[in-house]
């Protein structure tokens, strides 16, 4: 429940202020999904914002009963 799937395809903290060590992790997956959508826009033509926003439906499916995930109008839910 510290992290979850933000609308915007990457990670983000669901309760303010996030220890030290959990923004790390968030700024750790984040930079290695970037990476990952930028590899995936190339090729496709698509912009990054695209393909995120792609990413996060998909991980909003995929999420496990239990976990957090922002709604399109930015507000956490649990799944």
């Amino acid at each position: 429940g510290l992290v979850g799937e933000a609308n915007n395809g990457f990670l983000a903290a669901v309760k303010s202020p996030a220890s030290a060590e959990v923004q790390a992790l968030i700024r750790e997956v984040n930079a290695k999904r970037r990476a990952e959508f930028e590899r995936t826009a190339q090729p496709t033509g698509a912009t990054l914002e695209q393909v995120a926003v792609r990413f996060y439906e998909l991980a909003v499916q995929r999420t496990a009963p239990g976990h957090y995930y922002q709604d399109k109008n930015g507000r956490w839910a649990k799944k």
